[in-house]
């Protein structure tokens, strides 16, 4: 059976042998961008490999043009997958240490270019230590494959696109980062504060519970059948703020059964880069809440602290 959203921590063990399977290890920092790696060669689920964000899952990038972590070239990620020994019929699994907000950018990215059998470990890496699950030291690596894209540029919004969207009823813009961040009262990343015009705001870390495991299906459901409103996913647009963290609701979104929406890769970084594109920094509306709204979380691995300790994790 192919798993296309979560799997957990017992199905992963049972297939640590098969190799049909390649698991890869994605833990990120962005305040030290070496501490992921350091962490993987210091303990990783065994057979793992490491995929770096800003080296392997991320293009170059262009000051003032750019966001901070663009999307990087299709050849690249070929190159990429083919190394790590991804193929058509290869089931891939990502973990990090933050809820799956770094682990989601590979999923996206796999599903983007047509990868289907791709799923985040539901608890990663704290998880399986905290259940005394096996791991392993040092470095690995595998036989290469032949990955062969089947890129899907529906699942992309560009600039433009969000421009053309701004006013339009029929169109839903969420951004998924904090709400000090989305209302420009504090921006620990980015040279200017606010959110786009019109945006909702609905934080990723909304889709986790205190242990750091996403919700139910059914509570997710719930949740985005509230922000989206009368408005379809194939027409709703996701952004954080640089196009990593808001993959996190896409995941989440697709694992409730919703379908798919549209990534805004470049997100914040790259809106900002022109300053006459509008912003917004009074808050708008939110998606209506619960009778009582989830409790968000502060998982472990954070990137970094914030003012308000219900969301610590700033979203890259």
């Amino acid at each position: 059976m192919i798993s296309r959203t979560l799997i957990s921590t017992e199905v992963l063990q049972q297939h640590l042998d098969d190799p049909a399977w390649v698991l890869i290890d994605c833990r990120f920092a962005l305040e030290d961008p070496t501490r992921g790696e350091r962490a993987y060669e210091q303990g990783h689920i065994p057979g793992a490999l490491y995929a770096h964000l800003e080296r392997d899952l991320t293009g170059a990038v262009i000051p003032g043009k750019t966001g901070r972590h663009p999307l990087p070239p299709i050849e690249h990620l070929v190159e990429r997958f083919s190394a790590w020994g991804i193929a058509a019929t290869v089931q891939v699994v990502a973990y990090d240490d933050s809820g799956g907000s770094i682990a989601a950018r590979l999923w996206w990215l796999l599903r983007w270019l047509g990868h289907e059998a791709v799923a985040v470990l539901d608890g990663g890496w704290p998880c399986w230590r905290a259940e005394g699950r096996p791991f392993r030291r040092g470095r690995e690596w595998r036989s290469p494959r032949r990955f062969v894209p089947r890129p899907r540029p529906e699942l992309v919004a560009s600039v433009e696109d969000v421009m053309a969207a701004l006013g339009d009823p029929h169109i839903r813009l969420i951004d998924s980062r904090s709400p000090e961040r989305y209302r420009g009262e504090y921006e620990p990343l980015d040279p200017v504060a606010g959110h786009i015009p019109g945006a909702i705001c609905a934080p990723y870390l909304e889709n986790l519970d205190a242990r750091g495991r996403f919700r139910p299906a059914a509570e997710l459901r719930q949740r985005f059948e509230r922000i989206l409103g009368d408005v379809p996913p194939s027409r709703a647009i996701f952004y954080c703020g640089s196009g990593v963290t808001a993959a996190h609701n896409l995941l989440a979104l697709a694992h409730a059964g919703l379908g798919e929406a549209r990534l805004y890769a470049g997100s914040w970084s790259e809106w900002i880069t022109d300053p006459a594109r509008p912003i917004e920094r009074s808050e708008a509306p939110r998606a209506p809440e619960p009778e009582e709204p989830p409790a968000p979380l502060r998982p472990s691995g954070d990137l970094r602290s914030g003012p308000d300790e219900r969301y610590t994790h700033d979203s890259p």
